[in-house]
């Protein structure tokens, strides 16, 4: 779970790496990065070991039902990551991230819990609360630093708005496809998952292409063939710590003492180490206001309390 939450919380880092590059070519290679870093973890760590079938074998055993959940899964995360970038795009951190995210992490703590019951439900939910206030705090932190804060549209607000709750959705699929009646394992589901990513990127993405969400023009596709082939390495990079990420949490929702909705929980505590990127590397509040890094200090408090309560939920 602190593997899965490092990750979801540093991908993003390689699409800083492309400056001035436009994130929908940015995510051609990310989702194909994505889809082959699935099918190596499944070759190789999803192949040893004493527990459950190898992962060819799991792969040929899944049940349709099963392989379609996992891919509904890959294909609703997919247009939430795209519009929640979108909703950054229109409405800025300050409004997409606490919407957004915070209602993710609601929704899909919630419904991850009705799907596969387990943990101390007051130690669970308490520490999800704490933890959007944690995302709360961190917005406000970060509209405290923009000397010009985005002004709030009623397009921001619809576009994180759906994301949140279609990035809240895409774990209990998940998890149902590991949880249910003849359910497989983790390697499998993440790339039963990953190929829902890659086949719905060709008609989601070309649709941003064209018609963008963010009002910017509509993205060149030749802008893809001129970009450095260190760009194109960044963008299968993210992918690929994205999805090491994915399937560290797949294998931990499979815990007995775990269960899907404190994997999933623990692991929106990227928010936390996406903050902690922006501080100590990128140097995002350098000369903000005091107001803003007082904020920041109040944000990881929430965060640590709010994820302790939910790391010892399985043990109460």
């Amino acid at each position: 779970m602190i593997l899965s939450m490092l990750c979801w919380g540093s991908w993003a880092n390689t699409l800083k790496l492309c400056p001035n590059y436009r994130f929908q070519l940015f995510y051609w290679d990310y989702s194909m990065g994505l889809f082959l870093a699935a099918a190596f973890f499944g070759v190789t760590a999803g192949s040893s070991g004493h527990t459950g079938p190898a992962f060819i074998a799991a792969i040929v055993e899944t049940s349709r039902q099963n392989i379609i959940w996992a891919f509904c899964g890959g294909v609703i995360f997919n247009i939430a990551n795209l519009l929640l970038v979108a909703a950054i795009d229109v409405a800025g951190l300050a409004v997409a991230f606490p919407v957004g995210i915070g209602l993710a992490l609601v929704v899909g703590a919630v419904s991850s819990y009705m799907v596969s019951p387990a943990a101390n439900p007051l130690l669970l939910f308490g520490g999800v609360a704490l933890v959007a206030v944690a995302i709360i705090v961190d917005a406000m932190a970060y509209r405290k630093r923009e000397s010009k804060a985005k002004t709030t549209t009623t397009r921001g607000i619809v576009l994180s708005l759906v994301a949140g709750l279609l990035m809240g959705s895409f774990y209990p699929l998940v998890a149902r496809a590991m949880h249910g009646p003849q359910s497989t394992g983790p390697y499998a589901v993440a790339f039963f998952f990953a190929i829902g990513v890659l086949v719905s990127t060709i008609p989601a993405n070309l649709l941003l292409m064209f018609k963008p969400l963010d009002g910017k023009p509509p993205v060149a596709a030749a802008g893809y063939w001129r970009a450095p082939i260190l760009w194109h390495v960044a963008g299968i990079l993210g992918g690929a710590i994205w999805c090491l990420g994915a399937v560290a949490n797949f294998v931990a929702s499979g815990a007995h003492l775990v269960g899907p909705a404190v994997s999933y929980s623990i692991g929106q505590g990227a928010t936390m180490v996406s903050a902690l990127w922006g501080v100590f590397v990128w140097h995002e509040f350098a000369g903000a206001p005091r107001a803003a890094r007082q904020l920041l200090a109040l944000m990881f408090v929430f965060f640590i309390l709010g994820l302790g309560a939910v790391a010892l939920a399985p043990l109460y």
